[in-house]
């Protein structure tokens, strides 16, 4: 794929690890092992303690890789915000809260002189991994909604991977967009993409059992059949709270009931994402500009159609995964326990001193 120094993204979910473990076994006897060394490298960001961190260890650990992990500070990610927008060119939402922690991790992988980075975005679309299409209610819908998702992708996931990285100059290759896989992919009877729990059945539970190899592991079982964690959650939960909570410092009530007035295509319809459209519309105040960010509800990452799965969606319009209530082992209900406000509870979060640092920090030696 390359022959330049290269590693992977690993967060710890099934895709980065699948991707992880297929590049690991396929990388010795290569030009690439000779020139770089046998050893992969894999990288992974976020808060201190949080569910991704522990997860890319793990597997890092199981299949030996050189692991370089990289805490941030909620702090730290605000302060790149600005960046972020300008670099990403959107105000969604969604994209921003998942495409800071990349951006900052791309920024020190290629300070280690790593050239391209491989990464696991495509597989939710093509294989109906979000959290909400647990609701689909046949398999006719699932494969719409997945058909959709493909179709927008360069507006979200693709947008966050190939900007995020290149504001470095890093390059990312996304091998579940491969055309022929996507074909193969695409072609499964969506009954059997269907997430079924009487039979079993998780999220991408053909892609969990295609590698769920007993004589050879792919992965340790319990992360081959982890529950779907959204990056911008996987990083740490207080990462979109303490967003919340720093926008709410800088967006007032009374500017969200004159959003409408203010932002007539695509109305904010909560202080982060009014915090966000307010810098956008600095960097790029044309229309035509505003024109190319989508818009609409969306809980976990779904369409503005999918909510219409569950009428209980459309209390918690939240693009995190943890607004799939019912759904999310660890989901949040705003009418029972919203998360964390602005104010006092989050002080200690957003004001820590910024510390985005490699703890592990091994050494990236190029062999020629």
């Amino acid at each position: 794929m390359t022959d330049v120094p290269f590693g992977v993204l690993l967060s710890g979910g099934l895709d980065s690890s699948l991707v992880a473990a297929v590049t690991a076994r396929h990388l010795a006897g290569t030009k690439a092992a000779e020139q770089w060394g046998s050893q992969l490298h894999s990288f992974c960001v976020g808060l201190e303690g949080s569910p991704d961190l522990k997860a890319a260890k793990e597997v890092a650990k199981y299949l030996g890789t050189v692991h370089h992990e990289f805490h941030f500070t909620v702090q730290d990610g605000i302060d790149a915000i600005e960046d972020v927008i300008y670099h990403i060119e959107t105000y969604d939402v969604t994209t921003i809260r998942a495409s800071t922690p990349m951006f900052l991790i791309s920024r020190k992988i290629k300070s280690l002189g790593v050239k391209t980075v491989i990464s696991g975005e495509g597989s939710d679309e093509i294989f109906g991994g979000y959290l909400y299409f647990h609701k689909a209610p046949n398999k006719e819908e699932f494969h719409k909604e997945t058909c959709r998702k493909i179709k927008a992708l360069h507006q979200y996931d693709c947008l966050r991977a190939n900007k995020a990285t290149s504001a470095w100059g890093l390059e990312a290759r996304v091998p579940f967009l491969d055309k022929e896989l996507i074909n193969v992919a695409m072609s499964i009877d969506p009954e059997w993409k269907m997430i079924n729990p009487d039979l079993g059945r998780i999220e991408k539970w053909v892609l969990r059992k295609a590698f769920d190899d007993e004589k050879n592991p792919y992965l340790p079982k319990h992360i081959l059949y982890r529950q779907k964690e959204q990056f911008s959650d996987g990083v740490g939960y207080s990462w979109i709270d303490g967003l919340k909570a720093h926008a709410a410092k800088h967006v007032t009530d009374k500017m969200m009931l004159n959003a409408k007035h203010i932002y007539p295509h695509n109305t904010p319809t909560s202080k982060e994402g009014y915090y966000y459209r307010m810098i956008f519309e600095r960097f790029f105040p044309q229309n035509s500009a505003r024109l190319t960010v989508p818009g609409g509800p969306s809980v976990a990452c779904s369409t503005a159609k999918a909510i219409e799965w569950d009428s209980q969606w459309s209390n918690n319009i939240d693009p995190s995964g943890r607004a799939a209530v019912g759904v999310h082992d660890l989901a949040y209900d705003p009418l029972l326990s919203p998360p964390l406000a602005a104010g006092k509870g989050m002080a200690k979060i957003i004001n820590k001193k910024p510390k985005m640092v490699e703890v592990t920090a091994p050494g990236f030696i190029i062999t020629t």
